[in-house]
């Protein structure tokens, strides 16, 4: 394993970016937080959006540029994408990819798409990516603070005879600084690498894995006839103050602020649970990963329906976990102000 670098304001020219014309192609999560960051560090930005479309006057509202997709792109010297995976390859197709030029740089905050061929560049427009390791409204939020999120950048075609050497990191550089992250550290890191371990840690830990745990955990002392709301407490609620001893200190100092009861139980009986049959099961994980069958997977759901999505959605929002988590969530007084959840979502 090779020295870890970190970049921070003081290893970056912010200039640089603010030299360039930035388009972002849509105002979801993180288009509204880069968005707003980059014009409050002074960047020259416009929002490529769908005209009529509800994001076209909320970005407006927000004091915002606003431009078609098509126009967007012949405007910027960056255009960067953060409409959803799923739908990329189709938006590139029809309005990005017929308006690019010579020198451009395509930028991405995720390389799924450039990964797996779902997008492929022209020659001599070069590919970069910024990736923040939180949602948008995160990464505004500690900008807005003075602090910020760590992110990740890359380079993927550093070979392009239209790039100036090095200057595609450099220009990533540039644009985490803008958002906020340079506050916090930066690193460099592949196209792959970033695509592949994304994946596999939502899928294996912080979405999938933990989704599953909490739910079979819930299931098992409902089913031996303790009280829904006492397990929702126990294997869901409480997760968070877990989660965040975890990311202050790691996993020992979690250790140490629990009690001696609950890190014996932690020693004893957590191999049990996640034992060699479940690290199996993780690299069959990857390894559609990495052979490319998960993503076509994904993308072919989603682009004839999104059948099986909708349906796997439905039986998850039906959970009993859900409804009594519901009513717990609306009856006592704990931080909901900042919900993001948008319950009339397609």
């Amino acid at each position: 394993m090779g020295e870890l670098k970190i970049y921070m304001d003081k290893d970056i020219d912010l200039d640089l970016i603010k030299s360039k014309k930035i388009a972002i192609i849509g105002f979801g999560s993180q288009g509204y937080g880069q968005s707003l960051n980059l014009r409050d560090s002074g960047c020259d930005i416009v929002l490529g959006l769908r005209k009529g479309g509800s994001s076209w006057q909320k970005a407006k509202d927000y004091g915002l540029k606003v431009m078609t997709i098509s126009e967007a792109v012949k405007y910027a010297d960056i255009v960067q994408i953060l409409i959803p995976d799923e739908v990329q390859a189709e938006v590139y197709k029809k309005e990005i990819k017929p308006n690019l030029r010579e020198g451009q740089y395509l930028m991405f905050s995720h390389g799924f798409n450039i990964h797996y061929g779902f997008i492929t560049p022209p020659e001599g427009v070069n590919v970069i990516m910024v990736a923040p390791k939180a949602p948008g409204h995160t990464v505004r939020s500690e900008f807005v603070k003075g602090q910020g999120v760590p992110s990740l950048v890359a380079v993927f075609n550093p070979t392009s005879k239209t790039e100036p050497q090095g200057e595609g990191l450099q220009l990533a550089l540039s644009y985490a600084a803008a958002i906020g992250s340079g506050r916090t550290g930066i690193i460099e890191t592949t196209f792959r690498e970033e695509t592949e371990t994304d994946l596999f840690g939502e899928q294996a830990v912080l979405c999938g894995g933990c989704d599953f745990l909490i739910k079979n955990a819930f299931e098992t002392l409902v089913e031996a006839g303790y009280s829904p709301y006492m397990a929702y407490f126990e294997v869901c609620h409480e997760l968070k103050l877990i989660v965040d001893l975890i990311y202050q200190g790691g996993i020992e100092d979690m250790h140490y602020s629990v009690s001696n009861n609950a890190e014996y139980g932690d020693y004893t009986r957590g191999s049990r649970i996640i034992d060699s049959s479940v690290k199996t099961k993780m690299k069959a994980i990857l390894k559609e990963i990495q052979d490319g069958s998960y993503a076509k997977e994904f993308m072919s759901d989603m682009t004839t329906g999104g059948n099986k999505f909708k349906q796997l959605r439905k039986e998850s929002q039906n959970h009993q976990i859900e409804k009594i988590g519901s009513e717990i969530r609306s009856s006592f007084a704990w931080g909901n102000k900042d919900k993001l959840i948008d319950k009339n979502r397609n």
